[in-house]
């Protein structure tokens, strides 16, 4: 299974829920469009829910920070939320937890964006 992706408005922050698998073809892909989208849209505050997605290889990896760096050359943020024991230990491995800002609580991380 490859990844779902659902966005929907909290305030003036975009969230986008993840789940599944964030893999090398139609996965990284969809990923990827839809942060070009909310760029091209204008979107500033961009919230990842990464709670149900069980998987991410080093293609998903490289496409979240490619999205994290579009919408911070926008002018806008990108944050990380709700990441499975999984994902947060890879973060950790690649050191790139100490790029992206990651919360535990949605309202916690929506709060940040103010």
């Amino acid at each position: 299974m490859s990844v779902k992706l659902a966005s929907r408005q909290v305030g003036d922050v975009t969230v986008i829920d993840a789940a599944g698998r964030i893999t090398l073809g139609e996965g990284a892909s969809a990923f990827r469009d839809a942060i070009r989208d909310l760029a091209t849209k204008g979107s500033k505050k961009v919230l990842l829910n990464l709670g149900e997605v069980s998987y991410i290889d080093s293609s998903g990896i490289g496409e979240m920070v490619s999205g994290f760096t579009t919408i911070t050359n926008n002018g806008g943020q990108l944050k990380l939320e709700g990441l499975s024991k999984r994902v947060k230990d890879l973060l950790q491995i690649t050191k790139l937890y100490t790029v992206f800002e990651v919360y535990d609580d949605e309202a916690d991380a929506i709060r940040s964006f103010s």
